[in-house]
């Protein structure tokens, strides 16, 4: 059975939304350039983020659910805007951590790219590549 999810959102100024996640408030505008107040990032901008805190939420519990040795977890995330229509065509997700095992830490990335939500949902719409980058530990 499928789940709902539900954002509410409202206008909070001339260019402002205001989305109502759960507890929390997040404002979505445009920079000043593009004729917004700045009052928060574009939803486009949110939308990178939102791989990312899926991606690095269920790397979190893969790497918890098997005690794995990885730490300082940093998720780059960069998307290729195209005009006419206004789309990402491509996005490059780029996982780095400390880790003793290298190849884990790959399996583990690969693990929470099948199990994101919003990996999931991109896949097919845009060309989404994701590398793992194994830092050793000092």
């Amino acid at each position: 059975m499928a789940t709902l999810i539900t954002v509410q959102s409202r206008q909070a100024g001339p260019t402002t939304l205001e989305a109502s996640i759960r507890s929390h408030r997040v404002m979505v505008d445009r920079p000043e350039a593009k004729g917004g107040a700045d009052r928060g990032p574009m939803g486009g901008e949110l939308l990178l983020a939102a791989l990312g805190g899926c991606f690095a939420s269920t790397l979190f519990a893969a790497v918890a659910a098997r005690q794995a040795d990885v730490r300082d977890v940093e998720v780059t995330i960069v998307g290729t805007l195209e005009e006419h229509p206004s789309r990402f065509s491509a996005v490059a997700m780029t996982v780095a951590a400390t880790t003793g095992d290298a190849d884990a830490f790959e399996r583990l990335v690969t693990m929470a790219e099948r199990g994101c939500i919003v990996a999931n949902t991109l896949r097919g719409a845009v060309d989404l590549r994701v590398e793992a980058v194994a830092r050793t530990p000092a």
